[in-house]
C-alpha cells in the first residue's frame, strides 16, 4: 500500500508553512521579542501542521510542476504574501506606538523613557502600558483565533502560484497604513486638543507675568491634567482601537 504523504504534500505543506510563518512573524502579539524565537517557531509549526488537512489539498492542486525554478518561485511568493499580511496588521500597532508617543508628548511624558516591556528600545511609560494592554486584548478578546481565519480565507482570495500585479502589496499596505494612522488621530486627538489649550493659557500668562517662571510652574498642572483625561479616556481609546483592529481583521 502506497503512503498518504509524498513528495506533493510535503511540498505543499512547506508551503503553507512560509506563508504562515512570515505572517506571524510581523503580526502583533506573535511577533514580540518577549516570545523565544523556539517558542515562535513551534506556534507556527503546530498551525501549519493543524490547518495542513484542510488546505493541502488546495494548495497541492495549485503547484503546476515541481520543477526547482518553479519550487522556489512558489516559496518566494508565498513569503511576499504572508510578508503582506502581517505587515498591514503590525501597522496598526506602529500606529498606535505612535499615538502613545504623542500622548506622552502632549502630557508632558516624552523625557521620561522607561525600560522596554513590548519593543527593544525604550519607550516613554505611557506608550509601553498602551502598546502592551492592547497586545494582551488581542489574545483575551479572541482576535488571534481572527487572525488564523484572515490566513486560512487568504488562500481563497490570493491562492499559490497566482499571478500577482506589481502594486498589489504597495497597494496594501498604503491602504492599512492610512486606516492605522486615522485611527492614531482619532485616538490621541483629545491629548492634543488639551495640549494646545493648556500650553495657550500657559503662554499667555507667561507674558503676562514674565517675572515668573510659568514653564516651572506648570509641569505639574500639565500632567496632572493629562493624567487625569488619560484615566477617564483609556478604556474608550483602547475600545476604538481594537474595534479599528477587528474591522480591519475582517476585510482582509
Amino acid at each position: 500500500m502506497t503512503s498518504v504523504i509524498g513528495p506533493q504534500v510535503i511540498l505543499a505543506t512547506f508551503l503553507i508553512f512560509c506563508r504562515i510563518g512570515t505572517c506571524l512573524m510581523l503580526m502583533p502579539g506573535f511577533s514580540s521579542p518577549r516570545v523565544p524565537t523556539r517558542v515562535r517557531l513551534f506556534i507556527v509549526i503546530s498551525l501549519t501542521l493543524a490547518l495542513a488537512p484542510m488546505l493541502a489539498e488546495g494548495v497541492k492542486a495549485s503547484i503546476p510542476n515541481e520543477e526547482p525554478v518553479t519550487v522556489f518561485k512558489l516559496i518566494a511568493s508565498e513569503m511576499i504574501i504572508g510578508a503582506i499580511i502581517g505587515l498591514m496588521g503590525r501597522m496598526f500597532y506602529l500606529a498606535l506606538q505612535f499615538a502613545g508617543a504623542s500622548i506622552s508628548m502632549f502630557v508632558g511624558l516624552s523625557n521620561t523613557p522607561d525600560a522596554h516591556i513590548e519593543e527593544d528600545e525604550p519607550q516613554a511609560a505611557v506608550t509601553s502600558l498602551i502598546t502592551l494592554t492592547a497586545t494582551v486584548l488581542i489574545f483575551v478578546m479572541g482576535l488571534h483565533w481572527e487572525i488564523i481565519r484572515a490566513i486560512v480565507e487568504s488562500y481563497a482570495v490570493v491562492p499559490v502560484a497566482k499571478e500577482l500585479a506589481d502594486n498589489f502589496g504597495l497597494i496594501k499596505i498604503v491602504d492599512a497604513l492610512a486606516d492605522a494612522f486615522f485611527l492614531a488621530l482619532r485616538i490621541s486627538a483629545p491629548f492634543m486638543v488639551y495640549s494646545l489649550m493648556i500650553n495657550l493659557m500657559f503662554g499667555i500668562l507667561g507674558k503676562l507675568t514674565p517675572q515668573i517662571p510659568v514653564y516651572f510652574i506648570s509641569i505639574p498642572f500639565v500632567l496632572a491634567g493629562g493624567g487625569l483625561i488619560l484615566y477617564f479616556t483609556s478604556s474608550e481609546l483602547l475600545q476604538l482601537f481594537m474595534g479599528g483592529f477587528t474591522e480591519w481583521l475582517a476585510r482582509v
